[in-house]
């Protein structure tokens, strides 16, 4: 890919995940205007060589691409289609990346709205962490037309060495995502329950996460988030609301298939009641310490 770009992209939304990707783009060379509702963190990318937006609808209309990474439905609205929104300055052949982890009947319907505008959407959910979305080696689950995903590979690309192309149909990136993310909330629960068991049973919680790691109970959330919490590191990277919402919308996603399991439904009840305790704004490292203290 060419070091310098002359079209711009758009990244609305640059919290952990959003402002990771933005940095990694400007590493490549790519022009990025930005937007949030935070200044510390649209100055920081500044800094970078990121324009700043005030609004969504001040965005550069040469964009290549106007990349949405806020946190919900509700949000993805406002950025789209409210009072600033996108889709007051959007023009046909334009290109939404849609990177929220939402649910697939939203993602369908923002598709929707989008082409009544004869605008392309891109179905992009992403994992990872912000330390891969950085570097460009997160995940990014696809699925849009053939002829979008060919004008957009070299972004998706530098977003990602990890780029899974799902299907052609706006919302089965959204269901990749929702599994992917039960499984992980269920492992993160698991490895925070085993943990806390092991300081229950007397054994050094560091020592048997060693043996945890390379055995048969190895995870990488689990590895990641019970080293931390080990610690007493509990500084946001992902706030236990974020798994909360997501293994909630994959519990949702599967009783509407008729699909019941029987682990799903329970990590997730685990991340509400670790919400209701007080641990909402903490990192889901925090799922230890709301067992542990049980």
């Amino acid at each position: 890919m060419s070091s310098v770009n002359p079209v711009t992209v758009i990244g609305i939304g640059i919290g952990n995940m959003g402002g990771a990707m933005a940095a990694n783009l400007l590493s490549r060379g790519w022009a990025v205007q930005v937007c949030d509702i935070d200044p510390v963190k649209v100055a920081d990318l500044e800094g970078k060589g990121a324009s700043a937006l005030s609004v969504p609808a001040q965005a550069a209309i040469n964009s290549v691409a106007f990349i949405v990474c806020v946190v919900d439905a509700a949000q993805t609205d406002a950025v789209l289609f409210g009072a600033d929104g996108l889709a007051r300055m959007l023009q046909p052949g334009h290109t939404v990346v849609l990177c929220p982890t939402i649910a697939p009947q939203d993602v369908e319907a923002f598709a929707a709205r989008l082409a009544a505008l004869g605008v392309h959407t891109v179905d992009a959910p992403m994992s990872g962490g912000p330390a891969r979305a950085r570097d460009g080696s997160m995940s990014l689950m696809v699925a849009c037309p053939p002829a979008v995903y060919d004008e957009q590979a070299d972004l998706l690309q530098a977003l990602s060495a990890k780029v899974f192309r799902i299907s052609h149909q706006a919302g089965d990136g959204a269901r990749t995502k929702l599994v992917n993310n039960l499984l992980a909330g269920i492992n993160l629960v698991g490895a925070a329950e085993v943990l806390a068991l092991a300081g229950r049973l007397g054994l050094d919680p560091g020592r048997t996460l060693d043996v945890i790691e390379q055995s048969s109970g190895q995870s990488w959330i689990g590895s990641d988030r019970m080293r931390r919490a080990i610690a007493g590191d509990y500084a946001p990277r992902a706030h236990v609301t974020l798994l909360e919402k997501d293994t909630r919308l994959a519990v949702e996603a599967a009783r509407a298939a008729g699909f019941e399991g029987p682990l799903g439904s329970r990590a997730s009840e685990v991340f509400a009641q670790a919400h209701r305790a007080g641990l909402a704004e903490l990192d889901d490292a925090a799922i230890f310490k709301y067992l542990a203290d049980r």
